[in-house]
């Protein structure tokens, strides 16, 4: 609850000094607003996004309500806006980390949690695969994932996060160097989620899907180095992916799908495999670090 209304207080000084900077400073006005009228907008902004975080941050629940509620209207205007005109565009990006961070927050205040659960619920809950004697079954599943997960994560987001950050005009100049580095990059992690991908399903009798998880331990292949490899090369993959195309939201969106499946996901993950897998799954976890390899193993 503390940190909720830390971030609220955090928000409410931001929207007054951004609020000044775009009363002193053209530029600041032209690339967060664009051509909108800047006293309409500080009209129903001033009071419910400055002073509903002001009062949400010293502990009025209603206001929580209004000022996330509010910065999910103003983000999503401030999008269609950016996507429509081509202006406003880091307005529209600062607004939308507002929005996630205000909802999280919101989280916090309202329960002093947040529900990270929902994330592996339904199709994404954890359950062993049907145990099949032939690894080939196994492989064949774990490549159509492969080919599905890679093909949306890996080709079809990064492609609508760049077209996004050219409308939005929010690109940053790479040097000319860094889409081969990317490109190298992919590659090795590529070869190292098909790594993973074969051990999971040849040895643990299993994919690496959540909704079919490997019926054995894997302590094989890269699993000997690395608690999660098919996960470390996924987030590699997605920075790889950002670099080839400079594009430093991609990037950004792979660092962040770390963050978020190490602080929300992997937790859930290690309790399911502690509580299958007991003693062997916590002496492998004390062993083996989660994100750093230890090659001499």
């Amino acid at each position: 609850m503390l940190w909720g209304r830390i971030y609220f207080g955090v928000q409410a000084a931001a929207g007054a000094a951004w609020w000044i900077a775009v009363a002193v400073s053209p530029f600041v006005r032209e690339v967060t607003l664009g051509g909108l009228d800047p006293v309409a907008v500080a009209a129903a902004d001033i009071p419910l996004f400055v002073v509903g975080s002001a009062l949400a941050a010293s502990g009025v629940r209603p206001a929580v309500w209004v000022a996330t509620g509010w910065t999910l209207v103003v983000a999503i205007a401030l999008a269609v806006y950016a996507t429509v005109t081509t202006e406003a565009g880091w307005g529209a990006l600062v607004m939308a980390t507002a929005a996630v961070a205000s909802v999280l927050a919101l989280c916090l205040v309202l329960t002093g949690r947040v529900p990270t659960a929902w994330l592996i619920a339904g199709p994404f809950s954890f359950r062993p695969a049907l145990p099949r004697r032939i690894a080939a079954a196994h492989l064949v599943s774990t490549g159509a994932q492969i080919v599905v997960f890679w093909g949306f994560f890996l080709v079809v987001v990064p492609l609508v996060i760049t077209s996004l950050e050219n409308r939005w005009s929010v690109t940053l100049p790479f040097p000319s160097f860094v889409p081969v580095v990317g490109a190298v990059v992919l590659v090795l992690a590529s070869g190292l989620g098909l790594w993973s991908g074969v051990t999971m399903s040849v040895v643990g009798n299993g994919t690496p899907l959540p909704a079919a998880m490997a019926n054995r331990l894997v302590i094989a292949g890269p699993y000997r180095f690395i608690r999660n490899p098919m996960a470390v090369a996924g987030f590699l993959q997605g920075a790889a992916v950002g670099l080839l195309l400079s594009s430093w939201l991609v990037v950004a969106y792979g660092v962040l799908g770390a963050v978020l499946w190490n602080h929300a996901i992997r937790p859930h993950e290690e309790a399911d495999l502690e509580k299958r897998f007991g003693d062997d799954f916590r002496r492998y976890r004390d062993t083996v670090r989660c994100w750093v390899p230890a090659i001499s193993r």
